[in-house]
């Protein structure tokens, strides 16, 4: 080798020959000042490098959500210096070295101490070994290091600045752990929000039931404040509060997800306005603010939106309505404030009465009466069997339009209407004023949706149960006083043990990560997906015992959906948090589809929409097609949601929203001939109480007759209904089998006892013999 050729590879080695160059510094990531700036001004937290004093130790974070990163090589950096200047590799003898390096119980410990548990001390070793067994030219520094190894010169130890060096390019987050950890910390929310501590806010808590007055004392005062700001759960009680304060002679405005309505017909802002609780402003000034439902600050879902209202909303004052459970909760949270808290105590306007008889038969129903079920099956099937009775009943469940719903609560409240009986989901318990004698639980087992975001069948808790059963009785209805009871039998003694428990007080508030912080998370994870980041996010953050991260599968669900299309991370984000239904394909088809046509660049038109959803529309022939029209009604939902987001690539709101109305009307007829319907739908929906007792009857006849007697049937009036009250029958009613899979059971039992009978049969014979 000429001496040119020396000095010139010696020179490109200065910054690799010394190992000391590939020192492990932690926490070498910071985040650019002005980004920190910027998530302070939004309310996302103040991020430090200096943890306060009475912070807690830092959370370990959970490791089996830091996917490696694909390791970007040039090999042209360093072409084969490392070879010329020492010699080539032998990899039998380098994959002895690093296997021995592997199992150093030195290098596990100091791995550990900066960063690599076991789980990414493996991970880190598999890609480092792959990358140093397959790659053709390794950097000069390592290679030299290896080839001192081998020969002798080395030890085997020196690998570690290159192992930790590969680790720290597949994991990056190891390199700024702390200033991940400082941007998820989320210990104080209180303070994400200045301009609400710059004031001394007063906070009126209203207490009481349902049906107590306690929201309506508190829209008084929002009446007759200069400015004020109403939050409810639902679009059905924003848009009721909306015309009842305009109906005052007070101008208010509407604004909700999907809907913005102003007064002025000039576009102006009024002084008051009435939105759903996610759509409220913590930057606009108010005299008066009002929080309804405060209880839904412990939702697992939604509980974020009254966090964020509650400690960020800018009024002088602020009046809570809500149950008395959450009293202590409330003024524990004020504290962090400095805010004291008012309370107010309502009682009950009218009495509901539990009563001592169950209905067990529909033809024991009278007018005024509710049936509450959990599911929309039951919802259908019992529809079906009254108005077989000649009786006509409305129905309401979550999915329908908000327009289909007040129309059958109209029609239900009508005193001229022949429909007397109301079918209902619990989604009866906000937002509708009806005027109902008796409610009556088909169920009282409810699917809900855990801590862990798992679906479970559960009993209704007592919050639940009050706030259906306080529909009874109300107080600007014509019925006085409530009755509440149950369908079968066996139930009424459950539901009068959960109505006379307490409920349980609030405990804990939600929050939820904010699109800036999911921003600064990105800055240090460039390459990792919205998914990934949001887990990460979660896995770091750090909360106060009063406070819990909202479930957020539901986020990460729209997030991995949309993975593959091109989208900056803000509009990723925002598309994210689209309130759609994921168990509806032809909704999450459309967001999949909306999300492409916007990555391209390209306006969702009117006419677009019109061919997607295939418009006009028919009247639904059967229940399919009615889940159809809720679905698209959904779909023209989440259009004019990202309309007001992305107005310039979500342009025709105007003509989505008149078609969105005929829709709601198509709908409302659906669902006045449901009955119709559901005859059409060929019978796939079966009749809980009546295949149920058919079933059972045909069981009787067949060899054990000792079946029928533990069914425990029971005949009520002439009708012919049977209300089975076996765990068979439970199981069916409550949706955790099907009437098919009961009859599977039965097929295989009958057949496994008629082995068994047959067996003893040939044991008697040989017995004999």
């Amino acid at each position: 080798m000429s001496l040119n050729r020396c000095m010139y590879l010696f020179s490109r080695l200065q910054r690799h020959i010394s190992p000391h160059t590939a020192r492990i510094t932690a926490g070498s990531c910071h985040v650019p000042s002005g980004v920190l700036h910027k998530q302070h001004q939004a309310g996302s937290g103040v991020c430090s490098r200096h943890v306060s004093s009475n912070s807690s130790s830092p959370k370990a974070p959970d490791t089996s959500l830091f996917v490696p990163v694909p390791l970007k090589t040039d090999p042209a950096v360093d072409g084969s210096v490392g070879a010329e200047l020492t010699q080539p590799l032998d990899k039998n003898q380098l994959l002895k070295m690093l296997n021995k390096f592997y199992k150093r119980r030195e290098m596990q410990k100091l791995a550990a101490d900066h960063g690599l548990d076991a789980r990414l001390f493996h991970q880190a070793f598999i890609s480092f070994r792959k990358y140093v067994l397959e790659m053709t030219a390794l950097p000069a520094d390592l290679h030299i290091i290896l080839s001192d190894i081998c020969f002798g010169a080395g030890h085997v130890d020196d690998i570690y600045p290159y192992f930790m060096r590969h680790a720290k390019q597949i994991f990056p987050m190891l390199d700024c752990m702390d200033d991940l950890r400082q941007i998820s910390d989320l210990r104080h929310p209180a303070n994400w929000y200045p301009e609400a501590r710059v004031i001394q806010r007063k906070v009126i808590f209203h207490a009481g039931p349902t049906n107590s007055g306690k929201t309506y004392h508190a829209i008084q005062r929002f009446l007759a404040a200069k400015s004020g700001v109403y939050c409810g759960p639902l679009k059905l009680l924003a848009h009721e509060i909306f015309e009842k304060t305009n109906a005052a002679g007070v101008r208010c405005d509407l604004v909700t997800g999907e809907e913005r309505t102003f007064t002025d017909p000039e576009g102006r802002a009024s002084g008051h306005v009435a939105c759903t609780i996610e759509m409220c402003s913590v930057n606009t000034p108010y005299e008066v603010a009002v929080i309804d439902e405060i209880q839904m600050i412990r939702d697992l879902s939604r509980g974020w939106a009254w966090t964020r209202a509650l400690l960020g909303l800018c009024a002088e004052e602020i009046h809570v309505c809500g149950e008395p459970a959450a009293i202590n909760f409330i003024r524990e949270l004020m504290f962090t404030t400095g805010e004291e808290v008012e309370v107010h105590n309502y009682e009950r306007l009218t009495p509901f009465t539990i009563l001592d008889q169950a209905v067990e038969s529909l033809d024991n129903l009278r007018p005024g009466d509710c049936i509450v079920c959990f599911s929309k099956n039951d919802i259908y099937s019992i529809s079906r069997q009254i108005e077989a009775r000649g009786l006509e009943c409305a129905v309401i469940y979550g999915s329908l339009p908000p327009g289909t719903k007040l129309s059958q609560a109209k029609k239900f409240n009508d005193p001229d209407d022949a429909c007397k009986i109301l079918v209902a989901t619990d989604a009866i318990g906000m937002g509708l004023n009806l005027s109902i004698k008796r409610i009556i639980f088909n169920s009282l087992i409810k699917p809900n949706i855990n801590e862990k975001g798992e679906k479970q069948m559960d009993a209704i808790s007592t919050s639940q149960a009050l706030q259906i059963a306080g529909r009874a009785g109300r107080f600007s209805s014509k019925f006085k006083e409530g009755e509440v009871t149950t369908m079968h039998r066996e139930d009424l003694p459950v539901l009068k043990e959960i109505l006379s428990q307490s409920v349980d007080p609030i405990e804990t508030a939600g929050l939820h990560p904010t699109a800036e912080q999911i921003e600064m998370f990105a800055y240090h994870l460039p390459d990792a997906s919205l998914s990934n980041l949001v887990d990460i996010f979660v896995s770091l953050s750090q909360v106060d015992g009063v406070y819990f991260v909202c479930n957020i599968d539901d986020f990460k669900f729209l997030a991995d959906m949309i993975q593959h299309i091109p989208l900056n991370l803000r509009s990723r984000y925002v598309f994210c948090t689209a309130p759609i239904n994921k168990k509806q394909p032809f909704v999450c088809t459309s967001f999949l589809k909306f999300a492409r046509q916007f990555s391209r660049d390209e306006p969702l038109t009117f006419d677009w929409i019109c061919r997607h959803i295939n418009w006009p529309l028919a009247l639904p022939k059967n229940i399919k097609d009615l889940v159809h029209l809720e679905a698209v009604h959904d779909v023209l939902d989440l259009y004019l949601w990202l309309s007001y987001r992305f107005m310039d690539m979500f342009p025709d709101t105007a003509m989505i929203r008149k078609i969105q109305q005929e829709l709601d009307h198509t709908i409302q007829e659906g669902v006045l001939n449901i009955t119709r319907l559901i005859r059409a739908s060929n019978s796939t929906i079966t009749d809980p109480l009546q295949t149920q007792g058919s079933m059972h009857g045909n069981v009787g006849t067949s060899s054990s007759n000792n079946v029928t007697g533990r069914t425990g049937q029971r005949r009520q009036g002439g009708s012919g209904v049977m209300i089975d009250s076996s765990l068979a029958s439970r199981l069916v009613r409550e949706g955790l089998l099907t009437t098919d899979m009961l009859l599977q059971l039965q097929r295989e039992w009958s057949e496994e006892t008629d082995d068994k009978n047959n067996d003893n049969t040939g044991k008697r014979k040989n017995k004999k013999k």
